[in-house]
């Protein structure tokens, strides 16, 4: 099928080439540009053409006779091609502005660094000089915009240093006035041209400062084209070339400047004429930026003024808000790049915040200024907690809804993830609103919080976070109740009877027996003396919500971050939060919420990570023994929790031991035997046929196992264990429990209860097996994780029952 489309490829394009070689180039040569240009966009694999039809392209391209449209898709299908071997062509002597930036897309998509170098030295020579009528730069600013994301090693001081001054101009003398729009023709046309309106701010008063991107006009002149493209690649063009060649103030001079100094510092400015280029241009960029701020508190016209006044409310919003962002990034780029800058950008932010901080619309915009005052604060002896606060209370408790901002509120955490280690913080108070980010948001926020997460963890916080891992989904549900309910109108959300229960969640979230719970689960600041156990009936009652997809992604994500949780608490947890961990693992899997997926999953890693917190710390079997005898005392946690039973009573035949703690007593392991082999008992009698439940096998091997452990480690119990699994063949071989149970299963029981029959015939070698020395590294003969028996227990069977056939000796 592939060679068959190769070879009507092949026809096309030979059809095409002889088309292009006409004597003009129409309609029909424009269609079968776009077809081949699809056909190559949509193949997944590169597609090889004939390289006389490819030079054929490239010799179109650049005629000057062609016209624009077929140069553009010329352009467009050397680039799919890309990288391309037959490429001869070069963009060194090239002048027509328009045909360099297609010549120049095609070089860069190529990804050589020579080639993208000898772009940019080609366009920077361009610019450099005066452009003849008819030329115009602005099709070169997007390619050198390329040449700085891809290689901006790829010009010299020199070169930056022209476009540095380029950029100044573009931004600060673009022309106030309104391009002139073309007559339509027509006989009432007029043939002379009228004077050209000043462009308009945003709320259709005349501009009265120069032109922005904010300015609003009919139609635009170039050099007003130049000042928005300037203003789209400024950011990137500071950060590659601004701090170049700068001389750096020394840490002795800066606490010496005071407010009043540096104010005045601000006003004396050198001559912006004399200054070198990348000093202009920082100077006329953060007057452009104040601009951009100035601009952005005009409000637009209520009446209505025509389409464009339309356009002008219509787009406001997110126009307005990008380049307040944009602005106040740049800004802060320049006060990095120039302290002197700072107390100006400061007084300027400050009211920027005042003005914005209540304006939900423009919640985005205070991140960059939260960050201008991370960096600056100190600098400028400004108190900023009241931005902090402001932006880690009030934001993602009321637009946690708001997915851009839930990604760049996160991605700006994990930007200064440090200030969440610090003690007092408002950072590392706020913690528990940036959950309601994930719990609303959490697939696409996950990879976020994977490396944001191990920056909230320590010892002062690693039981609140674990409690709202596992209460992430029941966070979810919560928030929709909340937005829920401020959707309802004023006369619904009237005082609840407190007498009469509620028939709903949103009835409930009012109501006075829910309304401490919802305000503790939605808290805004850490409240790590608050017991959990308070939300038990908030979890019962947003069962309802269960099955909402938003709250299934939400508990499909939690798995993922209790592993990362364990993984990062495993590296600082001492011996008394491991102990607090283990208690409450073993309270919650009974105060999980209600998804049966979601607590699979869940018990799924905490019986994992129980095992691994047992190796950190092996004394918790004694210390927790309350505890841990209680959980596995209970036969329902078999049934219901048996991944986290099963290790529970893995962990106590493997620690409950002297070897691993010295304060462990006869006395101990005898509590622990007698509970588990009461537990065994219990689910191993014989009943009526109708009534025999079924119990996971692997339960009941683990419980053997365990039992013959401690018989082991006391051994007044080995006759005890010896005769419960001698009776272990008459409950596979009972009529009511082969009816439960599969053959695979009661075999697997079997065997296990007659390995460990036999190897309790040997003391010695069963005591040696079961109870090495805490420091000896665990070989597969200690290992029972498993549903197999150690090699070792097979090898003592083969000894003591000689192979059907043979002799007695």
């Amino acid at each position: 099928a592939r060679e068959i489309q190769e070879e009507e490829l092949r026809r096309f394009t030979s059809r095409l080439a002889a088309l292009l070689q006409g004597p003009e180039l129409g309609p029909e040569a424009v269609d079968c540009l776009q077809r081949l240009h699809l056909t190559l966009a949509a193949t997944k694999y590169p597609r090889k053409l004939d390289g006389k039809f490819v030079e054929l392209l490239q010799t179109v391209l650049c005629s000057s006779k062609c016209p624009e449209q077929i140069q553009v898709l010329c352009a467009a299908i050397l680039r799919e091609m890309s990288p391309c071997n037959d490429l001869i062509l070069s963009c060194d002597e090239i002048e027509d502005t328009k045909l360099l930036s297609l010549v120049s897309s095609v070089l860069l998509a190529q990804g050589n660094k020579a080639e993208v170098s000898a772009v940019g030295q080609r366009v920077v020579k361009v610019l450099e000089r005066r452009l003849p009528e008819g030329q115009g730069a602005q099709y070169l600013l997007p390619v050198l915009s390329n040449v700085i994301s891809l290689s901006p090693e790829s010009l010299t001081e020199e070169q930056t240093n022209v476009v540095s001054k380029k950029m100044a101009h573009w931004l600060r003398y673009a022309s106030v006035q309104q391009g002139v729009t073309r007559p339509s023709g027509g006989f009432f046309s007029s043939p002379r041209t009228r004077q050209p309106d000043l462009v308009t701010e945003v709320d259709g008063a005349i501009a009265t400062d120069f032109f922005t991107v904010l300015s609003v006009g009919q139609c635009y002149t170039q050099d007003q084209w130049l000042n928005v493209q300037a203003f789209s690649m400024l950011r990137n063009w500071l950060l590659c070339y601004g701090g170049k060649g700068l001389k750096t103030r020394s840490s002795d001079d800066k606490p010496r400047m005071n407010r009043s100094v540096m104010s005045i510092v601000s006003t004396t400015f050198t001559s912006s004429r004399l200054l070198p280029p990348k000093d202009r241009l920082r100077e006329k960029a953060f007057e452009y930026c104040q601009r951009l701020i100035e601009q952005s508190n005009r409000r637009p016209l209520k009446k209505d003024d025509g389409d464009l006044q339309k356009a002008v409310r219509t787009q406001r919003p997110s126009a307005l808000l990008q380049c307040l962002i944009e602005a106040v990034t740049i800004m802060d780029i320049i006060c990095k790049q120039d302290s002197s800058y700072v107390y100006r950008a400061v007084s300027i932010l400050k009211i920027l915040h005042g003005r914005i901080c209540g304006d939900a619309s423009y919640a985005r915009a205070l991140l960059p200024i939260a960050q201008f005052f991370l960096n600056h604060g100190k600098m400028a002896a400004v108190n900023s907690d009241a931005i902090y606060k402001h932006l880690l209370t009030d934001i993602p408790a009321q637009l946690f809804h708001n997915p851009s901002l839930a990604f760049e509120f996160v991605q700006f955490c994990k930007d200064n993830s440090q200030l969440f280690t610090e003690t007092p913080s408002i950072f590392r108070e706020s913690f528990p609103n940036l959950f309601k980010f994930l719990a609303w948001n959490s697939p696409p926020l996950i990879s976020e919080f994977v490396d944001l997460l191990p920056f909230l963890l320590d010892a002062g916080t690693a039981v609140e976070i674990f409690h709202m891992l596992l209460d992430l989904p029941c966070l979810t549900a919560a928030l929709d109740i909340q937005l829920r309910s401020a959707a309802l109108p004023t006369s619904e959300k009237a005082a609840c009877d407190p007498a009469v229960k509620p028939a709903t969640c949103l009835e409930a979230f009012h109501h006075p027996l829910y309304k401490n719970m919802f305000q503790y689960l939605l808290r805004s600041k850490s409240t790590p003396e608050d017991a959990p156990e308070r939300l038990i009936p908030l979890r019962q009652l947003l069962g309802s919500l269960a099955s909402s997809p938003r709250v299934v992604q939400c508990a499909e994500t939690v798995p993922v971050l209790l592993e990362l949780f364990f993984r990062v608490v495993a590296e600082f947890a001492d011996g008394a939060l491991i102990n607090q961990l283990v208690v409450l693992l073993l309270q919650r899997s009974d105060q999980l919420y209600e998804i049966p997926a979601f607590k699979d999953d869940v018990y799924r890693v905490l019986s994992s990570q129980l095992v691994m917190l047992c190796k950190l710390h092996p004394a918790l079997i004694t210390e927790l023994s309350t505890e841990i005898l209680e959980f596995s005392g209970a036969v329902s946690n078999i049934q219901n929790k048996e991944a986290i039973f099963t290790h529970v009573v893995w962990a106590i035949g493997e620690y409950m031991s002297v070897s691993y703690d010295k304060r462990c007593t006869v006395e101990q392991i005898s509590w622990f035997f007698e509970t588990l082999e009461a537990v065994l008992f219990e689910i191993t009698q014989l009943r009526p046929l109708a009534s025999t439940p079924k119990y996971p096998p692997h339960a009941i091997c683990v419980l053997m196992a365990t039992l013959t452990k401690l018989a082991t480690r006391s051994q007044d119990l080995i006759p005890r264990v010896s005769m419960f699994l001698s009776k272990m063949r008459t409950f596979v071989q009972s009529p009511a429990v082969t009816s439960v149970y599969c053959e695979e299963d009661l075999e697997e029981i079997l065997i296990r209860a007659t390995e460990l029959m036999n190897l309790l015939k040997m003391p010695s070698v069963a005591q040696f097996l079961f109870t090495l020395p805490g420091n000896v590294a665990s070989t597969q003969f200690q290992r029972e994780v498993n549903d197999t028996l150690p090699f070792a227990l097979r090898i003592v069977t083969r000894l003591l029952e000689p192979a059907p056939g043979s002799m007695p000796g």
